[in-house]
């Protein structure tokens, strides 16, 4: 069997693979189904929130949002007037796309896992969580 890092890159790749190719159908490109998929579920957030959630570098998650926000996809604005953070919000034009982005990954989610029991598919869920969050408390470590 491969290793576990091997097997963990290769189902990213094949994952994101098929979820990019039929999102640039919709007009989205890399970076922005991530961002889209956070704001569907909570709302109204600052750049660094959207970073840190997306593990994505705040100065890429400037450049997507701003390519977002040139096709009203997104609308970034100032809350309670303070200059230093831009809170981001969906248009409903980025709700449309964040929504039909939701059918795209579950029809991929659908199609990795449609060889496994529920209980499989519940025991990955729950591996791969406590994975995620071994890795962000020793990176948290760390950064100390």
């Amino acid at each position: 069997m491969e290793s576990l890092h091997y097997l963990l890159m290769k189902s990213h790749a094949m994952l994101s693979r098929s979820i990019l190719s039929k999102a640039n159908k919709i007009g989205l490109t890399s970076g922005q189904p991530k961002i889209l998929d956070f704001l569907l579920k909570f709302g109204e957030a600052d750049q660094k929130t959207i970073a840190a959630y997306c593990e994505i570098e705040p100065s890429t998650v400037g450049s997507i949002l701003l390519r977002m926000e040139e096709n009203g996809l997104v609308l970034r604005r100032q809350k309670n007037g303070n200059r230093r953070s831009l809170y981001v919000s969906l248009t409903e034009k980025g709700k449309i796309s964040a929504e039909k982005l939701m059918d795209i990954f579950n029809e991929a989610e659908n199609i990795a896992v449609s060889d496994m029991a529920e209980e499989e598919i519940n025991a990955l869920k729950i591996t791969l969580s406590k994975l995620c969050e071994s890795i962000k408390i020793n990176n948290e470590s760390r950064n100390e």
